[in-house]
């Protein structure tokens, strides 16, 4: 486990060239079958690459140490990778709903055959066996990038059904079921772009990473803290930094107050292991 940053890589590597194939396959079947649905698939599909590349990005900064320029470190360059994403996901979803519209206006029947089905039978396959292989993966490794991985991938299976079912439906004889169903995976585009759009904006304004009042409850734990307030935190999920305020007795020694700040430090990134620095002013309490 000494090369775990490797190991994750290693296997977001693996993935990103399966998840790469898959796309082409859907991609290239949609274009030799006039499909809108099956197209619309494998744009889909490279949201998933593309949720590779931003893995790998942060997994390869994750354990780059702070400098000079970056006293923070540099993991906001993972959430600027994001932004980057939600910027193609939409021109994704715009190329979508324009081939499904232009197809509800001109109509046509795609040309849908038994190699259609095995395309997309095949890559369904392909994605749940990249969905179990990440899952244990994760847990081998402890690692969160895997199984958020791991969890996107298994959203995109639900979309891939629907196309099948929306295939089936062509071959019986509906074929506006064919750009129907590429709306659908439009939506899919639209929900990604949101979940996007939530989480990376909530880190750029520095939103709240952890409740205060969890933060409150270990510090109430030191016995000889008298209270805390300013408490402040912001960051990703896994990567947050702390600073608040902590009332000491006024009479302390000033190296026992400090002593006892580096307990509630200890306690807190004990507690919260996303915390990867915590800043604890030291102050007598309001009332005194």
């Amino acid at each position: 486990m000494s090369d775990r940053p490797g190991q994750v890589a290693q296997v977001l590597w693996r993935v990103f060239f399966l998840n790469l194939i898959v796309a082409g396959a859907k991609i290239a079947t949609g274009l030799a079958t006039g499909a809108v649905s099956v197209l619309s698939d494998g744009y889909h599909s490279l949201t998933d690459t593309a949720s590779n590349v931003v893995a790998l990005f942060g997994a390869r900064l994750a354990g780059a140490p702070p400098d000079d320029e970056h006293p923070y470190g540099h993991r906001k360059f993972e959430t600027m990778a994001s932004v980057g994403i939600l910027l193609f996901l939409l021109l994704v979803m715009r190329e979508v709903l324009s081939a499904a519209w232009q197809r509800f206006q001109s109509g046509g029947d795609p040309h849908v055959d038994a190699t259609t089905f095995a395309v997309m039978g095949g890559t369904l396959l392909v994605n749940l066996a990249v969905v179990a292989y990440e899952r244990r993966a994760a847990r081998r490794l402890s690692s969160e990038v895997l199984l958020a991985d791991a969890h996107h991938t298994a959203s995109d299976l639900l979309t891939s059904v629907t196309v099948i079912l929306a295939l089936v439906g062509v071959n019986l004889g509906y074929a506006w079921l064919d750009p129907a169903a590429a709306l659908v995976v439009a939506v899919f585009i639209g929900y990604a772009c949101w979940e996007i759009f939530t989480s990376t904006s909530g880190i750029l304004a520095d939103q709240i990473a952890i409740p205060e009042e969890a933060i409150r409850e270990v510090v109430r734990g030191v016995p000889e803290v008298m209270g805390c307030h300013h408490i402040r935190t912001r960051g990703s999920a896994d990567f947050v930094f702390l600073d608040l305020h902590i009332w000491m007795d006024p009479e302390m020694r000033l190296d026992q107050a400090h002593d006892l700040s580096h307990v509630v430090k200890d306690r807190l990134m004990a507690r919260f292991p996303q915390i990867k620095d915590a800043v604890i002013h030291i102050e007598p309490p309001p009332h005194v």
